[in-house]
């Protein structure tokens, strides 16, 4: 008998078919440790750890950064907030004006039907702006600064312009209809001031001083005096903003820059100390209290009514300050019953909505290749959020009362058209980002408006779930 006949026995290791030593076989369960009774206890599970969390945010700012950086981001972002304020804008007005119309002797919705028929107008308004080429928007340059500084001046001819509030500066258009021609100069400013100032950078003039100031600044300033000649301080504060917009978009050297800046800055000090009417709204600045005489009366009751709203408002249609309180409670100062109705809530969607509005204008200034678009939409946008800035840091009692509007929000069919057409131009510039044409071309023809047109079609041509 040999070895191998007693591997078993003799204790030797055990081999496989090849002749390799075979591994011995592990147990089928582990033998408890001594002293220790049953299986180990298990851990109870942790919660997201610090590290989980940052990545989790990491790929959320990630995700929204790649949805912000889509071609046609910037497009949907001016399209949506701009119509959402203006509907908005049509509900507070419908709220805030029906005492003051009751007041006045007049139907209770007789202000909104007159702004919604100026929303209409300016909704073609903003389709049009939106589908003409930029090489048109650049041919209405010239004939709108024409047309504006003429009735700009017509408003000073004895009979033609009619006086509201101590300003001279509308003309009546028969019946219910009034014509305010400063705020189309604004428009006229930013299309012919863009469309100046592309020409030049063509030529390469931007380099060299007076071709920035000449003829732009004396052309604003033009427009400023025949404002001015009217008493309508907010309109020249918006129009000055504007100006300056485009020099810093043009990239004005800072000497330059403030050497424009100090000059208006001393035209508007000699007119504001030489007016106790502006004297008295700069001293109304933070003001909580009616003075003895009277005064401060439209700034500490526009406190009063954001004060009051709380988180979320008294309610739609239950303000207050609007029962005679509020002199403007429909034109300047309806962000103010927006904060008594709405409250926090309501005044801080609105505050997001012409943020992301502000945004989107500069996204599109930054992106394009055309110098007009950059400066049309620096101009566009300048010009709606210095608006904006004036109008809620009156309201706050941060900033003097200057008697202007709230973009696409407050009431007033003269500032609502051609600001609802300035908005048509910064939806037509978005389109023409680079990338979102090719985007807009792959959704098909006529994408939007009809966008509306083929999804109703579909939903009508769509079979019922049961057919096969």
């Amino acid at each position: 008998m040999t070895a191998a006949d007693h591997g078993g026995a003799s204790g030797s290791r055990s081999r496989n078919a090849l002749g390799a030593p075979a591994r011995p076989a592990r147990p089928a369960a582990a033998l408890p440790r001594p002293g220790r009774a049953g299986p180990p206890a298990t851990r109870p599970p942790r919660g997201p750890s610090r590290g989980s969390a940052l990545r989790g945010a990491k790929v959320v700012f990630d995700r929204a950064k790649r949805a912000w950086d889509r071609p046609l981001t910037a497009y949907y972002v001016i399209l949506g907030s701009s119509l959402l304020i203006t509907v908005l804008g049509l509900v507070m007005v419908f709220s805030a004006s029906q005492i003051k119309a009751l007041e006045y002797g007049l139907p209770s919705t007789y202000y909104f039907r007159k702004q919604l028929f100026a929303a209409v107008l300016g909704t073609g308004l903003l389709i049009v702006g939106s589908r003409i080429p930029v090489r048109l928007h650049r041919a209405l340059a010239y004939p709108l600064l024409v047309g504006s500084v003429f009735l700009m001046a017509l408003v000073q001819v004895p009979g033609i312009g009619q006086s509201v509030h101590g300003n001279q500066n509308w003309i009546y258009l028969g019946g219910p209809f009034q014509l305010q021609p400063s705020e189309f100069g604004k428009l006229a400013l930013v299309l012919w001031g863009a469309d100046l100032l592309a020409r030049k950078d063509d030529k390469k003039l931007l380099v060299q001083w007076k071709h920035l100031l000449i003829p732009l600044v004396p052309i604003a300033f033009l427009l400023l005096g025949l404002i001015m000649l009217g008493g309508d301080m907010g309109t020249a504060i918006i129009l000055t903003a504007i100006l300056f917009g485009l020099l810093w978009i043009a990239g004005a050297p800072t000497r330059l820059f403030a050497g424009v800046l100090a000059v208006a800055g001393v035209i508007g000090f000699l007119l504001i100390k030489t007016s106790g009417n502006r004297m008295g709204r700069l001293a109304c600045i933070g003001a909580t209290d009616v003075t003895p005489s009277g005064g401060c009366w439209q700034a500490v009751h526009g406190i009063y009514a954001l004060a009051s709203g709380g988180w979320f408002g008294s309610g739609l249609g239950a303000s207050v300050e609007k029962w005679g309180q509020l002199p403007e409670p429909h034109t300047d100062f309806i962000f103010a019953v927006t904060g008594e109705e709405l409250g926090l809530a309501g005044t801080l969607s609105v505050l997001a909505l012409f943020a992301a509005l502000g945004y989107a204008g500069i996204r599109v200034a930054g992106r394009t290749e055309d110098p007009f678009v950059r400066f049309a939409a620096g101009g566009v946008t300048t010009w709606i959020t210095a608006q904006f800035v004036v109008n809620i840091g009156a309201v706050l009692g941060l900033l003097p009362i200057a008697g202007v509007p709230l973009p696409l929000f407050s009431y007033g069919g003269s500032a609502l058209l051609p600001t609802m057409f300035a908005i048509g131009l910064l939806i037509s510039f978005a389109r023409s980002e680079p990338g979102a044409r090719a985007a807009l071309k792959a959704r098909g023809p006529g994408y939007w408006p009809g966008a509306m047109t083929r999804t109703m079609r579909r939903l009508v041509t769509r079979r019922p779930s049961r057919e096969r």
